[in-house]
């Protein structure tokens, strides 16, 4: 190789921090020149304005001075031209049409994390549970359903400086999702109109439904491990819409011990049943927790996780509690500081709790790819 293939494979090798590919794989890279040490390199950013285009350029830049016998780097930037962009937008979804990536077929596993009221927790264990994901090595996305209760953007400290969500880069009809803790993430918080007062989110189903469609169509999430889908409580349009939309998916119940809010989790639970989708198991949230003196506070009560199990269950379909987890002050003030516990404190209880909990919906559930194809093509 000479020198100047040596620079463009090195800096081919930069990757695109918002899409996660190399350079050269995007198509990002128009010129490479090197004249005794110095190095001219032409790259094309996807649109103007690219949040990205600091960091790319500093990237590229390093990766042509760190070829031997560069002495000099030139970094010239420009942008794709919309031919250019149909063509990324096209290569990015593999060529197929403008459809929802997350279908039977898929080797994505679905997890929609229902609850049958508010208040249960369940959006700080849904935001836990995906750090914990993905910080055993997997792809993960999480999208925020819960339209009109959104919480997940704080609760992984997605939050600007204004104290609103990032808005998420677009790139002619996709939409690429910020990431936190290896998270890529969605919700409707990130779409609010920047420079205003706090707006309330209040639509009907239709429009609901077309938010909850968009999300899983127009969101490039990659290739995803899992994808986490933080819903809203209750049985209402969002439950239908996703049970429309991904009849294939699992669905993890969350509850708290208290009989009044057992009681209506296993409602959600039967819903997903009669969509289609199979419930892999329920956590309890809000147990019992043991004070500094060793005593245990059981502040909701205790056995209702067990409970929601045992009457979702069938003798040919058993349902399991994966977990119980306790009450938590690290819990609480990690979700209020947007850094989750199982980042912030792992040795807290509520954290090796959750972390428990992502372990056993690995064991739990996992779809087998015996008989299905694999979406390859031969070059």
């Amino acid at each position: 190789m000479t020198i100047r293939d040596t620079v463009r494979a090195a800096v081919g090798a930069v990757t695109d921090p918002e899409l996660r590919r190399p350079l050269a794989e995007l198509d990002m890279i128009r010129g490479v020149e090197v004249t005794g040490g110095s190095a001219r390199v032409e790259i094309a950013l996807t649109i103007v304005g690219c949040p990205a285009a600091d960091r790319i350029e500093r990237d590229v830049r390093n990766a042509a001075a760190s070829v031997p016998g560069v002495t000099d780097v030139e970094v010239a930037v420009g942008v794709m031209t919309p031919v250019e962009r149909a063509a990324l937008t096209e290569r990015l979804r593999g060529g197929r049409a403008r459809t929802m990536p997350f279908g039977p077929d898929a080797l994505t596993r679905v997890i929609a994390v229902t609850s049958g009221k508010g208040g249960v927790g369940k959006s700080t264990l849904t935001a836990n549970l995906a750090v914990a994901l993905a910080a055993r090595g997997l792809a993960v996305g999480l999208i925020d359903a819960d339209v009109h209760g959104f919480s997940i953007p704080a609760l992984l400290g997605l939050v600007e400086d204004d104290g609103l969500p990032p808005q998420p880069t677009r790139i002619d009809d996709l939409m690429l999702p910020p990431v936190a803790y290896g998270v890529k993430t969605i919700s409707i918080g990130m779409f609010l109109p920047k420079g205003q007062p706090p707006a309330a989110v209040a639509w009907r189903g239709p429009m609901l439904h077309r938010t909850v469609q968009q999300f899983l169509t127009d969101v490039f999430f990659g290739d995803l491990d899992i994808l986490l889908l933080d819903m809203p409580p209750g049985t209402g349009d969002v439950a239908i819409s996703v049970g429309q939309l991904l009849p294939h998916a699992d669905v993890l119940v969350v509850t708290t011990p208290q009989t009044a809010a057992s009681d209506v989790a296993v409602r959600s639970g039967l819903v997903a049943g009669q969509t289609g989708q199979r419930v892999v198991g329920v956590v309890e949230n809000m147990a019992a927790m043991t004070l500094p003196d060793g005593s245990v506070l059981d502040l909701f009560g205790a056995g209702g996780g067990a409970a929601v199990a045992a009457a979702l269950s069938t003798d040919a379909a058993p349902v399991p509690l994966l977990g119980s987890v306790p009450l938590s002050v690290a819990l609480r003030e990690g979700g209020d500081a947007g850094v989750p516990v199982v980042v912030s404190d792992a040795s807290d209880a509520a954290a090796r709790a959750i972390s428990a909990v992502a372990d056993a919906l690995l064991r739990t559930g996992a779809r087998r790819l015996a008989g299905r194809p694999l979406p390859f093509t031969p070059r």
